[in-house]
C-alpha cells in the first residue's frame, strides 16, 4: 500500500466510522423515551430517585449492573419480591435478616411511609426499563449458597428429567425461569425458608393445609390449593415466618397476567412431585 492509499484508507475509515457512531448515537437518543418509559416518570418516581441517592443506596446495591456489589442487584427487585414485601422490608430489614443467622444485615434507612412509597415507585419504574434483558438471569436476593436455590442446567425440559414426567420437567424449568423466577423466593430444600416458605414436601403438605381448620382459602384438592397459591397468594398466609403483612401476602399477585393456564398447570405438576 502506498502512502497515498494509506492516507485515503485512514481518512475514509475514520470519517466513515465517525459517521456510523454519530448515526447510532442519534438513533439511540430517538428511542430513549420509548426504552425508558419516559411517560411513566411520575413525581413519585422522581422523588424516589432522590430518596435512593440521599440514602446512598448505590454504595451497596446495583442498578443496571452499575453500583456496588456488597448487596443484591435491584434492577428487577419489584418483579421478584412485590410491593407488600418491599414495604415491610424497608420498614424494618432486621425482621427478615439478622447478622447472627445470615451473616449480614441491611441497616434500617428509617424512611417515612411516603419515602418508602416513592422509592418503590422508582424501583418499579427501573424494572420496566427495556435494558436488553439485563440482568441476564434473576439475581438471587437471598444468596445462591442456600440449598435448593440453584439455577437448573440448560436442558431440554420436554425430554423429561430423571424421575419426572415431561410436564413436571417443564414445570421445573419454568420454576427457574424469569418470570416467574419462583426459586428467588422459594427453596426446594427442607427447612430453608427464604422470602417465601420452602416448597420441600409441598406435594404432601398441600393436602394437610386444606384440611386444617385454619385454612382460609377455597381449594378442595391439593392441586387447586397450589393454583390458588400462585394466582391468589393472599387467600391463605402460611403461618410461621414473615410471609405477609396486613393480610396481604408478600408474593406478587400478578401471575395471572404473566402466566398462562398451561404454565400454571406445569408448575403445579412439578410441585406435586416435591413429596
Amino acid at each position: 500500500m502506498t502512502k497515498r492509499q494509506a492516507r485515503w484508507f485512514f481518512l475514509v475509515c475514520t470519517f466513515g466510522f465517525a459517521a456510523i457512531f454519530i448515526a447510532l448515537t442519534i438513533h439511540s437518543h430517538t428511542r430513549f423515551p420509548e426504552l425508558t418509559n419516559a411517560d411513566q416518570l411520575s413525581p413519585d418516581v422522581v422523588a424516589g430517585k432522590d430518596v435512593w441517592h440521599a440514602n446512598n443506596c448505590i454504595n451497596c446495591h446495583t442498578l443496571f449492573g452499575e453500583g456496588a456489589y456488597y448487596a443484591p442487584d435491584l434492577t428487577k427487585i419489584t418483579d421478584h419480591r412485590g410491593t407488600e414485601y418491599l414495604k415491610a422490608f424497608l420498614r424494618d430489614p432486621s425482621a427478615f435478616y439478622s447478622e447472627e443467622k445470615h451473616r449480614r444485615v441491611m441497616p434500617n434507612p428509617e424512611l417515612t411511609e411516603e419515602e418508602i412509597t416513592q422509592v418503590i415507585a422508582f424501583l418499579e419504574w427501573v424494572s420496566k426499563v427495556d435494558n436488553q434483558n439485563w440482568p441476564p438471569r434473576p439475581i438471587l436476593v437471598s444468596g445462591g449458597t442456600f440449598p435448593g436455590t440453584a439455577v437448573a442446567p440448560d436442558v431440554d425440559p420436554t425430554e423429561g428429567a430423571e424421575g419426572l414426567s415431561s410436564t413436571a420437567a417443564e414445570g421445573e424449568a419454568l420454576f427457574r425461569q424469569s418470570p416467574p423466577a419462583c426459586f428467588t423466593c422459594h427453596s426446594t430444600a427442607p427447612g430453608v425458608n427464604l422470602a417465601g416458605p420452602t416448597l420441600a414436601g409441598i406435594g404432601t403438605r398441600a393436602a394437610q393445609v386444606i384440611e386444617d381448620p385454619n385454612y382460609t382459602g377455597n381449594a378442595q384438592t391439593p392441586e387447586e390449593y397450589l393454583v390458588e397459591s400462585i394466582l391468589e397468594p393472599s387467600a391463605y398466609l402460611v403461618p410461621g415466618e414473615i410471609y405477609g403483612a396486613n393480610g396481604m401476602s408478600f408474593m406478587p399477585n400478578n401471575y395471572s397476567d404473566q402466566l398462562t393456564e398451561e404454565q400454571v398447570q406445569l408448575l403445579v405438576d412439578y410441585m406435586m412431585t416435591l413429596k
